[in-house]
């Protein structure tokens, strides 16, 4: 459980406390910045790659739009199948007589989008930090034989990024913009957590 215990202090520590204000602002216009605040998590994701004490400072570079632009590609071709299910599975339900038929629907296919999630992305995330090869963010295959190989480091892995983000979101109830600070903590955890994962390719990017 240190790794756990090190992904949750991680975001707080170092100089990367300056980063809080920026994150905190991508979060807040994430509708316009969702690619900065991808190409930051990967950022991080290499920050954490190479033992730093703290999240990086906020750097706007060719690089983080080109890192966040393929992770948004990947998080957009994992959630497409259950996107393409949504409409189909609403429309059964409606005729069923359940007159919440989207809610209903959509919190159906939240659970396992998000278990596909957890077995693809933080090992996909971490090979791309590493090696800066955008086809490490779509191997899907080696990703599923990352889990398979480590499933222990993985299971801890993913305990980290569930509790982080149940943390990050449980702050919606403290005030209205409580979810804002939330989301960037739980970035940042699940950053250095996938971080930890056991890469084939550690080499540094070259880029």
């Amino acid at each position: 459980m240190r790794l756990v215990a090190e992904s949750f202090a991680w975001p707080f520590r170092g100089s990367g406390r300056s980063a809080w204000a920026l994150g905190l602002l991508t979060v807040l216009l994430v509708p316009l910045l969702f690619i900065p605040l991808l190409g930051y998590a990967i950022e991080a994701t290499r920050a954490a790659e190479a033992g730093a004490q703290g999240p990086p400072a906020w750097r706007l570079s060719v690089r983080l739009l080109t890192d966040g632009l393929w992770t948004s590609l990947a998080v957009l071709l994992i959630a497409l199948p259950f996107a393409l299910v949504l409409n189909p599975l609403a429309s059964t339900l409606r005729a069923l007589g359940e007159p919440n038929a989207h809610i209903i629907a959509f919190f159906a296919l939240a659970l396992p989008w998000g278990l596909v999630s957890l077995l693809l992305m933080p090992h996909t995330t971490a090979g791309f930090a590493a090696s800066g090869r955008p086809r490490d963010l779509f191997n899907f295959a080696a990703a599923l034989s990352g889990v398979r190989r480590d499933f222990m480091t993985w299971n801890v892995a993913a305990a980290a990024i569930v509790t982080g983000w149940a943390i990050g979101l449980a702050c919606a109830g403290v005030l209205c913009v409580g979810v804002v600070p939330g989301v960037f903590y739980a970035i940042l955890v699940s950053a250095h957590a996938a971080a930890a994962l056991p890469r084939e390719d550690p080499r540094p990017s070259a880029r």
